[in-house]
């Protein structure tokens, strides 16, 4: 047997199986050294992130999150009766900065781009964070749902504005058209829950600008500076904290020491808590994705698919109105969503356009070309 194992053939085939051997763990590390980078480099992890969580994932994601903590919250402020929204978002946001911390600890958090980005971009997104974050609680907090929705639909305009008065971005007449549909229809189908008080409708409109400003924010630095989600997440969670504490004892009611801290109500404000950090994190994904106006569309989607889930599944009566201005703004959404479907397969697919020569397509177009595409279109 020893003689066997010494003679050259079998020499030669045990050494080709340990190379062979060599080579696949060779290129079983390079795949995983290559991964690891590509991880850990801010345009590597946004080109993952692109290809794991599209649009449609994306949306979807944000939509079902954002339904689950709907009824968590209301459990929350309801059943477990804790009065303190500003209290409540400060523990959304140390929760998830605790489980960023978690991830940063065994590099699994996205690196942040080598592009040196602002330190005013990043500290205005963690201000207006903050603000759109703790207003919002403290508008539910005074306001009814229908008002509160009321209010939502005067971002939609604001976040036109500001990109046309910071970037010349332009929306076009049919989806200006569309997402006038969408608010009236939203307008009409909340209309029968007006219910407000003073002091919650001033804090709803002071709500509008820095939730309209968050949006377009977390957007652009995205799509414009390669940042990531998580990544993005990480700078600014610090500084969204300490405005939140600045805030607390203005907002929110004295009497926190008080409450019945037993393992139920902390497990469920826990569980609001996680659920907070994974709104958040779905809606950097679908802004990053998307853009401002089509994540404010999708907020819209989501009133108008609870008051006609209620209406369906568990015989709530909003009236004959209600119902008919919920049908029309999902009808208007159907409509903005279709047209910017149409304008991505026109940027992807521009065969028709690339094919003709450029003295003929001049020529279609009835002007020259000046080079001059600032005025972008949303």
């Amino acid at each position: 047997m020893f003689n066997f194992l010494l003679r050259k053939d079998v020499r030669k085939i045990l050494k080709r199986k340990d190379s062979d051997a060599g080579e696949k763990g060779r290129a079983l590390e390079d795949l995983r050294g290559s991964l690891f980078n590509e991880f850990r480099s801010s345009e590597g992890a946004k080109r993952q992130q692109q290809r794991t969580c599209g649009p449609a994932a994306a949306l979807s994601f944000n939509f079902f999150i954002a339904i689950s903590i709907i009824f968590i919250n209301k459990m929350v402020l309801q059943t477990v009766k804790f009065k303190f929204p500003i209290l409540l978002s400060l523990i959304h946001y140390i929760v998830s900065w605790l489980l960023m911390a978690v991830l940063n600890a065994f590099s699994l958090l996205p690196a942040s781009p080598s592009k040196s980005t602002k330190l005013s971009a990043l500290f205005t997104l963690g201000f207006v964070m903050s603000l759109s974050t703790g207003l919002a609680n403290v508008s539910l907090k005074y306001n009814s749902i229908g008002f509160y929705q009321m209010a939502k639909i005067a971002v939609t305009p604001s976040i036109v504005m500001a990109e046309f008065v910071l970037y010349k971005k332009k929306v076009s007449w049919p989806k200006a058209l569309a997402l006038t549909v969408v608010s009236i229809g939203v307008a009409v189908a909340t209309v029968t829950d007006l219910q407000f008080h003073f002091f919650g409708a001033c804090v709803a409109l002071a709500w509008i600008v820095p939730s309209a400003v968050n949006k377009i924010l977390w957007s652009r630095l995205q799509q414009q500076e390669n940042w990531t989600a998580l990544a993005l997440m990480w700078k600014t969670t610090p500084i969204t904290l300490i405005f939140l504490a600045a805030m607390l004892p203005c907002l929110d009611p004295p009497g926190v020491l008080s409450f019945d801290w037993n393992f139920i109500n902390t497990l469920v404000i826990l569980t609001s808590a996680i659920l907070g950090f994974l709104l958040q994190w779905s809606g950097a994904l679908a802004l990053g994705a998307t853009s401002a106006v089509s994540h404010v569309v999708l907020g819209q989607f989501k009133t108008c698919i609870i008051l006609l889930g209620n209406y369906y599944l568990f015989g709530s009566n909003p009236g004959i109105i209600s119902i008919c201005g919920a049908f029309t703004a999902i009808a208007g959404m159907s409509v903005y969503t279709y047209l910017n479907l149409k304008q991505q397969s026109n940027k992807i697919f521009p065969r028709q356009a690339t094919l003709l020569p450029k003295s003929k397509l001049s020529k279609e177009n009835g002007t020259s070309q000046n080079g001059h595409y600032s005025a972008e279109n949303v």
